[in-house]
């Protein structure tokens, strides 16, 4: 991979975003490395989180403007136009949304535009306590991306989101913190372990397919209509997972004292739960 760096390490896999000469800059590139990698971390059983963090002293400065007020020029010379060209951000963003492993931002400096939409469907975002964070859109001339209209509002309360939209003004990560974006602010020499530490405590004592499917229960759920679609959802969980091996040996494990070992793989045995009730809805329909 070109534009990012992918490791696994006791069942921790971290993302570093690769281009510290340019700010780990966004790129085309990097979008698609970037789902690629989500697509080898699912598939892969002995990956249980996913870190997410850049190279150097910037996490993510954004696109990559390096063709100036060119930069969206490409979009116009497709066949189909602006109308059908996606959203590069939105399309990395709407693979970690489907992740079946928890994922976790570790913001270890500058997080401007793409490099903190990108960063909304990540289960936690850590920073570190000197970083700063830009959702500058509007002094772009542009609007928001990466899905970041349905996902911001539902992480801090409107009127936060707004303003940081609205003014796309960069602020400290102790504001981001404050509205509750941010789970937790370190010192930067010591984020990482942190974050890693953070993944271990997920998911060294849960099932994996039990937090894959809690992962996606929740997420989707906030875009249900209703809490009777949750309840249906659960109930289909509660059902197949209660007859299952896993829950056989998380039962028997507690009784006698002694730490599970779950046998299903989130690869082989993940079911549906979901049926038509939170459907994962195709692109323009």
């Amino acid at each position: 991979m070109d534009h990012i760096g992918l490791a696994v390490s006791d069942g921790i896999a971290t993302i570093t975003l690769n281009r510290p000469d340019q700010l780990n800059a966004f790129t085309t590139t990097m979008e698609n490395e970037l789902i690629a990698a989500y697509d080898q971390l699912d598939a892969d059983d002995t990956v249980r989180a996913i870190v997410l963090t850049g190279a150097g002293r910037a996490f993510c400065a954004g696109a990559d403007l390096s063709a100036g007020a060119a930069t969206f020029d490409q979009w116009q010379d497709e066949d189909e136009g602006a109308d059908a060209r996606r959203d590069g951000g939105g399309r990395v963003v709407l693979r970690m949304f489907e992740s079946r492993k928890p994922i976790i931002a570790a913001i270890n400096g500058p997080a401007v535009g793409v490099g903190i939409t990108m960063t909304l469907a990540a289960d936690f975002r850590l920073a570190a306590d000197d970083a700063r964070i830009g959702f500058v859109f509007n002094r772009r001339g542009i609007v928001p991306e990466s899905c970041s209209t349905w996902f911001l509002p539902r992480l801090v309360p409107l009127q936060t989101a707004l303003d940081w939209v609205y003014s796309g003004r960069v602020f400290p990560a102790t504001e981001a913190h404050d509205a509750g974006l941010v789970y937790k602010l370190y010192p930067r020499e010591s984020l990482l372990d942190e974050a890693y530490a953070l993944a271990r405590s997920l998911t060294e004592h849960s099932a994996p397919v039990s937090v894959a499917l809690s992962r996606q229960m929740m997420w989707r759920a906030l875009g249900a209509e209703h809490p009777m679609i949750a309840h249906r959802v659960e109930t289909r969980g509660i059902n197949i997972r209660g007859i299952g091996p896993d829950a056989r040996e998380g039962i028997s494990a507690f009784l006698e004292k002694r730490p599970a070992v779950f046998p299903d793989s989130v690869r082989d045995d993940l079911p549906d739960v979901f049926g038509d009730d939170l459907p994962a809805p195709a692109f323009r329909g």
